[in-house]
């Protein structure tokens, strides 16, 4: 099992508390996460990506307990095995396309792999903005190169933040698709937090916060 947690709650200073559903997805499995505003998707998101440590509860990911690791470990292990795809995408606007794609690899002190980078792009017809700035791409653009930073350390977990939810139907099936055809090739586990309805046909397997 890739992700699995148990009897997680996690609470913000002084502020707002989660009780959540245990979650399972296996290599090659896809699960939706659907909930409205406020319901906590983000934070969850978080939580099982090492972002955040739940104030209980079990967190096994990619064969470590996430509760038992220290915080240079579990950045390591995130680095190695989570690829996130954010709500909002993080771009280093300073840097080119393909800077920004190489930033994982050096962030995990890993070889930097540009032959990768431009070889993800060129699946996505991305290969002419390789050195144009992130501001100089559409936002549909924006959401596929970030597509290609999050599969770049060929995660065995790929997480997902409302990555359709600001695309017309057009570009939200095109990322959708993405999404879906890389966990399947690597046989990685694929989770989505949304509220967007429409995957609810794409994703068969899914838990309502």
């Amino acid at each position: 099992m890739v992700l699995q947690t148990q009897n997680i709650q996690f609470q913000y200073p002084g502020g707002q508390s989660f009780c959540f559903p245990d979650l399972q997805c296996g290599p090659g499995e896809q699960l939706l996460v659907l909930g409205q505003s406020g319901k906590g998707k983000t934070t969850l998101l978080h939580l099982v990506g090492g972002l955040l440590r739940p104030k209980e509860g079990k967190i096994e990911l990619a064969g470590a307990s996430v509760t038992e690791l220290t915080d240079q470990q579990l950045d390591k292990h995130r680095g190695r095995k989570v690829g996130i795809v954010f709500q909002t995408s993080h771009f280093v606007n300073a840097l080119s396309v393909l800077d920004n794609l190489a930033l994982p690899n050096y962030l995990t002190g890993e070889k930097v792999d540009r032959s990768r980078a431009m070889f993800l792009l060129e699946q996505l017809n991305l290969t002419a903005k390789a050195n144009k700035r992130p501001n100089e791409l559409s936002v549909g653009e924006q959401q596929r190169v970030a597509i290609v930073r999050a599969v770049i350390n060929r995660p065995a977990l790929l997480l997902a933040d409302e990555p359709t939810s600001a695309l017309d139907d057009h570009n939200a099936a095109q990322v959708i698709q993405l999404l879906q055809g890389y966990a399947k090739e690597a046989q990685a586990a694929l989770v989505i937090v949304t509220h967007d309805q429409r995957l609810k046909n794409e994703i068969k397997q899914m838990v309502a916060l």
